[in-house]
């Protein structure tokens, strides 16, 4: 598997095309991303390279997604 990088110019580009990517998974495979994450987090599926792609693009869409969060709450 081929590390791929991608630079984005806010926390906020990254966050829409990580959506768009999720989409595109959720799409193809039939289940929300909330719940393919749970059953792959309990062990319920592979770690096929497609699978551990979602995961991980998962986690970075948490992970943004609370920082903005935060950062919200902060000039709010």
């Amino acid at each position: 598997m081929r590390k791929q990088q991608t630079i984005y110019t806010s926390p906020l580009d990254a966050l829409i095309a990580l959506t768009k990517r999720l989409s595109l998974y959720e799409n193809q495979y039939n289940i929300g991303s909330e719940d393919f994450f749970y059953r792959y987090s309990k062990g319920q599926l592979s770690d096929e390279e497609h699978w551990v792609e979602w995961a991980n693009d998962y986690r970075h869409f948490l992970g943004l997604r609370l920082e903005l969060e935060k950062r919200l709450q902060d000039v709010a």
